[in-house]
């Protein structure tokens, strides 16, 4: 009876039907898709394609509708003479799209594999083979993401095939993102654009993406400083702290900062709360290159390599805890990587505002456990 109880069961997990691809671009207009950094020109529909408008300028990129964790993917892109574009995967919603994500390089040149040429990991991991048709010719491209394995195929052969957990520079890239064409104002084509989800690996809980969630998830632990949600973003003016209710150990926080000039904030964990006479740690935000510590600095112990971004530009910020250690990323770049953390019990998370009249933002807030 038992067994056959166990056939019946896995005869019926077998007949379950996979997702089925589900088209990207509907082959008449970009409704779904939205043109990052850049005019709203620089894609734009012909004969049944999205092309890349020679007047685009990099880094312009045309990004999926919404995000994506694992996946399969099929497209098809046309080459006729020098092509240069890129396939991003898991790119963010602001920031450096190729060095936070993974962007599969589509290049015109038929030859022995470089770390920056066709099919490579760009600009790290060279393909395995290089077969692009760039006479005038449609090319296959197939993607299958199942963190951390990512395979690629184009025109039916295996081009990359990797554990990217093994390659230090992939390791900390995003784990969920948009699909995105790149521009680097070539006339490349796409057609036929297709996605199959996969069933997801990591949970992340959410700290802030929406007006309820300040209340529910943070509590001010001391200042005055005026925490005003709009929407997503969470804005900050004046001196002050914002506390999570819960606490936290090992973990993964990804969120996006925005800041006016030469403005001051931090992150702060394994916090009994701020101040000097509460035990914490805290990452430093403040755009002033010549500073002692700047953005992403773990104040008081390691000055971090500093990143330039432009003023009141949103940026990707991530912070990995784990025992000793300590990585902080800021659009794809580490900046900070440290070994000696000794306070290695849990504690709160904060936010910080340091400056009157010189704001402060934070969106989609979120953090997992490592």
């Amino acid at each position: 009876m038992l067994r056959r109880s166990f056939l019946a069961s896995s005869a019926f997990a077998v007949a379950q039907p996979q997702p089925s691809f589900v088209p990207l671009f509907n082959g008449r207009t970009l409704e779904g898709w939205h043109v990052v950094d850049g005019p709203e020109s620089a894609f734009y529909v012909d004969d049944s394609n999205i092309v890349v408008s020679e007047a685009a300028n990099s880094p312009t990129w045309l990004r999926s509708g919404r995000s994506y964790e694992n996946f399969e993917l099929r497209a098809e892109f046309f080459v006729k003479g020098w092509i240069d574009s890129g396939l991003l995967l898991h790119a963010p919603r602001h920031g450096n799209a190729q060095d936070a994500g993974f962007c599969i390089k589509l290049f015109h040149k038929n030859e022995t594999p470089k770390p920056e040429g066709m099919g490579s990991i760009f600009p790290l991991v060279p393909a395995k083979t290089n077969n692009v048709k760039s006479k005038g010719e449609w090319n296959e491209i197939r993607v299958r993401f199942e963190w951390p394995r990512l395979q690629v195929w184009t025109n039916g052969e295996v081009i990359q095939d990797l554990d990217v957990t093994t390659n230090p520079a992939l390791a900390h890239r995003l784990r969920q993102g948009y699909i995105g064409l790149q521009s680097l104002s070539y006339p490349i084509r796409f057609r036929n654009i297709e996605i199959r989800e996969l069933p997801g690996s990591v949970k992340w809980q959410s700290l802030y993406t929406r007006p309820a969630d300040l209340a529910a998830n943070w509590q001010v632990e001391e200042g005055k400083a005026k925490w005003s949600p709009m929407g997503d973003t969470l804005r900050a003016d004046g001196l002050g702290h914002l506390m999570t209710r819960e606490r936290f150990k090992d973990f993964a926080l990804e969120l996006y900062i925005r800041a006016s000039l030469h403005s001051n904030g931090g992150v702060l964990f394994r916090a009994e709360g701020s101040g000097g006479a509460k035990p914490h740690y805290e990452i430093q935000l403040h755009d002033v290159e010549g500073a002692v510590y700047p953005t992403g600095s773990l104040y008081g112990l390691q000055r971090a390599r500093y990143p330039h971004i432009p003023p009141e530009s949103w940026y990707l910020f991530q912070l990995f805890v784990k025992g000793t250690h300590l990585l902080v990323r800021v659009n794809g770049e580490t900046v900070t990587d440290y070994n000696s953390l000794d306070r290695l019990g849990d504690g709160h998370i904060l936010l910080q505002a340091h400056q009157q009249n010189r704001w402060i933002e934070y969106k989609d807030v979120r953090v997992r456990p490592l």
